[in-house]
Order: C-alpha cells, then structure tokens, then sequence
C-alpha cells in the first residue's frame, strides 16, 4: 500500500511539474558550427531525455560486453561449487548408510572439485576412517589442523586417531593443544584431565580441573567430588614419600570437600590420630560414617587411641552406632570389635539378623565365633564351608575390576573416582543369594573284604589284615540328597572337604564314577571332625584358631 501511494505521488509531481514547464513557454537557440537550431523548452527538455537513456543504453551495452568473460567464469565457478556440494552431501550420506565404496567415489569427486573445501577435508577423513585407511584418516585431519577455520576439528580427529593406535603420548599432546587452543572446549578439557590421572600427574589435574570449573564445563558438585578424589590421591603419594604433614593437610581438605568420600576420610582420620588430634579425627570419621558406612572407618575409629584394650575399642564401635547404626556394615563391626573383646553374646546377636542370607565376611565371623566361644572346631569348619559359597561382600569395583583397595583412577578405563563401593556380581545376579546347601556326606558302613579263594583256603591268609580304601557303595545303598546347583561364580566354587585324615570327602555323584576297591571305609561329615584327643579349652581354642587361619 504504501509503494502505491508513493508510486501515486512521484506520478502527481511529475505531472505538476510538466504543467508547470508548459505554463510557461520559452525558447531555447543553440549555435554551433554554422547551424543554429532554435526550440521550445518542451522539446528541447524531451530530446535531452532521449539522448541520455541512449547513453546510458550504449554503456550498458559495452560492460556487458567487456564483463562477459567474468559472467562466464563465475558462473562456471558457480556450477563447480554447486557439484562439489552436492557430491559433499551424498558422500556423507553414503557414510551414514556405511556405504564404504559409494563414499570414496563422491569423497574423490569432491575432492577433484575442490580438495581446500573444509567439508571435502572432512569427508575425506570420515571415508578414510570407514574404509579404515588410517594414514588417510590422519593426513585429513592434519591438513584440517592446519587450517584456522577447521583446526579444533582437526585435532580432535587427530586425537581420536592416536588413541585408536595406542598412542598416549600423542593423544595427549593433540588434547593440549585443542584445550590450549579452546580452554571451554568440553572433550579436551575431559581428555587432558584424564591423561594427567592416568599419568599421575595429580598437579597438573587438579589444575586442569580448575579451568574446566572456571569455563563451565563441570558442576559444581562434580567438581568439589572430583577435586577431593585428587587431593586423596595427592596425599597417598605423599604419605608414600614419608610426608605427612603434607599428606594430613590434603586429606583433611579432601574430607571438607566430599565428606562421603570413604578414602579421604580414613585416611585423614589415621593421619590426625597419629598427630595426635583425636578430636578432629572422630568428627572426620563420624561424619563420613554418617554418610556411608564402612569397614575402613569402622577400624579407623576403634584404633583412634594405640593403647586402647579391646574392651575400649568395643566401646567406642557401640558408640559409633548409637550416632548411625551403619546397617550391615555396622552389625559387622561391631561383631568384630566384640569377638575381639570376647564378648560372644553381643557379637552373636549382631550377627543374629545377618545370618538369613549370610556373607562371606559374616560366615567368617561365625566361623571365628564359633571356634573362639566354644572351641567347637566341627562348627567352625562348617561356616568356613558355608563362606566358600555364600553371597560377595562390597568392594572397590570398577569397569569389572574388584580391587583390595581403593584407587584414585581406574585401571582399566582411566575413569577418575570409578571405583564404588558395592557387590562385585549384584548386577548379575539381581539380588539372588549366592549361597548353596552343602551336601551332606555320604556315611556307608565298612562290609568285610571278598577274598580271593587261595586266602578263604588258607587260614593265615585270612588273618592278614586289609589296608582300608575307598570305593563306590553297593547298588543297595541309597546315596544322599543331591546338593543344590552351586552358583555359577567360578571364585565361589567350594574346594573339596576333608575328613580327619585329610582325605577329600567324596560325595554320591562322584562315587558312580570311581573305580571299585577292595574296602568301602567309614568317612565323616563336615560338622563331625571325629575324635580328637583331650586336649583343654586354651589348647582346643588355638587349633581353632589356626584352622580359620
């Protein structure tokens, strides 16, 4: 609407201003060389009109033809981008689609278009990479490095490539750069941190990590966790080098920082209580315990004083959970503490709601308890049977790894703070008891031996005593239940038990397939250790003892 009306008014002034020309008539007189040409205003206004549209005709006409060549070669150039793109986009569809061969020919189509396009340098690295040429892949994405616009690009194939072949120190190198290059780029920062704790460069991590903080590139809370997982592994490196000073300071600011963080605490807990600062020691490991029970704090926490009874350290583990029961690692420790203090019947009852589903450390408990209270070797042998099958307790995993000790980085991956604290196979087995019957032994009475019949004919032949062996049972004999299909854990599988002689025990499956001897001996069951000699409960309590040993 409004190109209208202006249209309209550009017209409406023309058209006064004609009228106005037209009121008001003159005459023009032009002399040269002879002629004398005299007009009106109109026409002479008219003809000056007319001669510069022919100019400017005629100069249109000349550039044209003078720029007709750079008409011809832009649009040739223009063709040849349109082609180049075009084979670009196909060729990384066909990577998509893992078209090995179709990507290739558009990748060397492009790369005859136009080989400095960034997209063609791409393209042809991700072919390369397809068709697993990884020099291509490498000389692609050097010459993308090389490059301003296509740099971070660039060393970010090139870093991809060095890891492919299991070049640390190379990969290292390309993530530096690029973090170097783009401090808020997120997989260099990433992969810088992770070389440093893979190296152990606990320094250089903790100040990667800063700058990964400052750019955005982390939360908050990550970040307070994983600065406390490099100052716990800062001070182990110290403890190890004899400065502990040096280890306390770090381990204490660990704590502060994530005070879920088990290693920090204990370790911060055993350094302030060999300096002597018991106090601080007791909050550090009270607050972790809070936070998450565990086996390492538990003994951290009875052993604060070095001169404590056993008796001492018990009441400190009682008062440790009346702050937090702690659940099943509480019951635990305060089953050990008690056991140590020989108070049986505190530690009977905090294994009590344990032994539905018992663990390993739990039969071990048992099997220690059983031995230390009544010195009933028959009943600790029996609950170091049923360690040998029962459920895993926690421990530090990581990427499948099962550690004895907490470690800062995982060996496998190079994760840092991968490793937790939980069951190695509860994933696997959903929560499923691990634990299975023991299959009673079977107990077969002796039957005289078959002589031969030179020995039934004579009489001292018969009085020479037969060396008792085992051998299969008479078809008569009806073998014992069969025990209940043992958990497929290949570290739970139980070893062979034995009678008094030491002699494995053979069950009613194994029978059918042993060879047939002469004499078919009486053999025990686990829980019957048969006689043993008299011997008085100190005795009796230190072969225990040396059993669960």
């Amino acid at each position: 609407m409004i190109r209208v009306v202006v249209f309209f008014a550009l017209v409406a002034v023309l058209a006064l201003g004609a009228a106005w020309i037209a009121d008001r008539p003159g005459e023009i007189a032009i002399t040269w060389q002879g002629w004398r040409i005299e007009t009106s205003v109109m026409v002479g206004a008219a003809a000056v009109a007319i001669l510069v549209a022919l100019a400017m005709m005629v100069w249109s006409i000349l550039r044209l033809i003078l720029r007709t060549p750079d008409f011809v070669s832009l649009a040739l150039r223009n063709r040849r981008q349109n082609r180049r793109h075009q084979a670009i986009s196909r060729g990384l569809i066909a990577i998509g689609a893992g078209d090995a061969k179709g990507a290739r020919r558009y990748a060397d189509e492009a790369a005859r278009l136009g080989a400095d396009d960034p997209l063609a340098l791409l393209l042809r690295a991700q072919t390369a990479q397809l068709n697993g040429d990884r020099e291509g892949a490498a000389r692609a994405f050097r010459a993308m490095a090389d490059r301003g616009e296509t740099r971070l690009i660039g060393l970010r194939g090139l870093f991809i490539e060095a890891q492919r072949r299991d070049d640390v120190e190379a990969a290292r190198l390309y993530a530096a750069e690029a973090a170097q290059a783009a401090p808020a780029l997120e997989w260099a920062g990433q992969a810088l941190l992770d070389h440093q704790c893979a190296a152990g460069d606990w320094a250089g991590a903790l100040r990667t990590l800063e700058n990964n903080a400052r750019h955005g590139l982390i939360d908050k809370p990550a970040y307070r966790r994983q600065r406390a997982v490099l100052l716990t592994a800062q001070a182990l490196a110290a403890e190890a080098q004899d400065d502990r000073q040096t280890a306390r300071t770090l381990a204490t600011e660990a704590a502060r920082l994530a005070p879920d963080l088990v290693p920090a605490a204990a370790l911060a807990g055993r350094l302030l209580a060999e300096a002597g600062e018991l106090r601080r020691a007791a909050k550090v490991v009270e607050a972790a315990w809070r936070r998450e029970p565990h086996p390492d704090l538990a003994e951290i926490y009875t052993h604060l004083r070095s001169g404590d009874s056993a008796r001492d350290r018990l009441a400190r583990m009682q008062t440790l959970l009346r702050q937090s029961p702690g659940g099943d690692e509480g019951a635990l420790a305060l089953a050990r503490a008690a056991i140590d203090a020989q108070d049986f019947a505190t530690a009977r009852r905090a294994l009590e709601p344990l032994l539905a589903q018992p663990t390993q450390r739990t039969a071990l408990l048992m099997a220690e308890l059983e031995d230390a209270e009544h010195g009933d070797a028959g009943r600790a042998r029996e609950w170091m049977a049923r360690a040998l099958r029962a459920g895993r307790d926690p421990a530090w995993t990581a990427d499948g790894l099962v550690s004895d000790h907490w470690l800062p980085v995982s060996p496998v991956s190079g994760r840092l703070d991968a490793f937790q604290w939980k069951v190695p196979v509860a994933a696997l087995h959903e929560g499923a008891v691990l634990e299975a019957p023991i299959a009673p032994a079977v107990l077969i009475e002796p039957r005289p031996p078959a002589l031969p019949a030179e020995a039934e004919a004579s009489p001292a032949a018969a009085a020479e005593p037969v060396t008792p062996t085992e051998v299969d049972p008479p078809a008569s004999v009806v073998p014992a239940p069969a025990a209940a299909e043992p958990s497929a854990e290949p570290s739970l599988a139980p070893a062979p038990a034995t009678g008094d002689g030491g002699a494995p025990i053979r069950h009613a499956a194994a029978r059918r397939e042993a060879p047939v001897e002469a004499v078919i001996p009486l053999i025990h069951a686990p829980d019957d250790p048969g006689p043993e000699p008299d011997l008085d409960p100190d005795a009796r309590r230190g072969m225990g003892r040396t059993l669960l040993q």
